[in-house]
């Protein structure tokens, strides 16, 4: 079926979430290879929103993002269903193809990883230390996908996909980290790639904070999931993002949609000039370096600030893995 055709129906029930016992076994699996991260309510970002502002710091996991507990998790079913499996086969921009070296380090599969041209060369550098095989192919990731998804065929190797319920599930031990050690949040503002991040948060909240409001945030210059979201169906958008890579999706899952239909109140889009606002202004009040697409929740949030005074709010800090030379223009204004 044509990814234009598939439409979600309004009225109908979302996909299955995992459950509590569901997201504790994972999270209990992943206790070596993750350990919990932390949640502050740093000072000086209380004071500047005039709220209560919880940072759940997913930069602080052995690859400097949340999906560090994706693929392992994904891995362990597979492998229990398909014990033969020969190698894997993979696309990213960095984060999740480095969650992909480390998994198939863990459980000693051979792995492939497909960027496009001009992907981030500390997240190439960071993927082939973890002994993945990378190749530089197309000139965004859906190019890179298309040829990953070739090779998987040609070769009878297992295409590792971005989106699915068993990474949802892996995503969400550090949501119930999060409600747990927070609850009663108010809101929680969430960045949107493939969608995995913004279903595990689903079914955190649902479990463990079900009167937190979910606010989703996208790249303005990669809008796929707000059009999608808007229209209830898989809609394609272009990417022109530069800051916001780990947001950098043209076509979403049609399940993730139908998920955040049912359970995320809108989407917020954010500019590139936005991102570099929130990632200096982390650095500033935190010290944390945060990628683009890492500081997208509290750019959103910052933007609504006002509506936000007195509450309590979740922000993401989904990873933080920019290169120096980046970095470096970004702390010096450079939009």
């Amino acid at each position: 079926m044509n990814a234009h055709s598939v439409h979600v129906q309004p009225g109908l029930p979302a996909p299955s979430l995992p459950d509590a016992a569901s997201i504790d076994d994972a999270a209990e699996f992943l206790r070596a290879l993750v350990p919990p991260t932390p949640q502050f309510v740093w000072p000086q970002i209380a004071a500047a929103f005039g709220a209560e502002v919880w940072l759940k710091h997913e930069n602080h996991t052995p690859i400097g993002a949340f999906k560090a507990r994706s693929v392992a998790v994904y891995f362990r079913e597979l492998l229990a269903r398909e014990p033969g499996i020969r190698g894997v086969v993979t696309a990213t921009r960095g984060n999740h193809g480095q969650a992909v070296g480390l998994a198939a380090r863990l459980f000693k599969l051979p792995a492939t990883i497909y960027v496009p041209r001009g992907n981030s060369t500390e997240k190439n550098a960071a993927m082939r230390a973890l002994g993945a095989t990378l190749v530089e192919h197309g000139e965004d990731f859906q190019e890179s996908r298309e040829e990953a998804i070739r090779h998987a065929a040609r070769d009878g190797l297992h295409l590792v996909p971005s989106y699915h319920m068993d990474i949802v599930k892996g995503v969400a031990t550090y949501w119930a980290e999060f409600f747990r050690a927070a609850p009663a949040l108010d809101v929680v503002y969430v960045p949107i790639g493939m969608g995995s991040g913004i279903c595990a948060a689903a079914a955190a909240r649902n479990l463990f904070s079900p009167r937190t409001k979910i606010v989703g945030v996208c790249s303005a210059h990669a809008p796929a999931s707000a059009r999608s979201f808007a229209a209830q169906r898989v809609v394609e958008a272009p990417v022109s993002t530069k800051l916001g890579d780990g947001m950098a999706c043209r076509r979403l899952d049609a399940e993730s949609i139908a998920i955040m239909v049912a359970n995320v109140e809108r989407i917020v889009e954010v500019t590139d000039a936005e991102l570099a606002d929130a990632m200096r202004a982390l650095f500033r009040m935190t010290h944390n370096v945060v990628e683009g697409a890492g500081a997208a929740a509290y750019a959103a949030a910052w933007r609504e600030r006002d509506s936000l005074a007195g509450k309590r709010v979740g922000l993401t800090v989904t990873g933080g893995n920019v290169d120096a030379p980046v970095f470096a223009g970004v702390l010096g204004g450079l939009r």
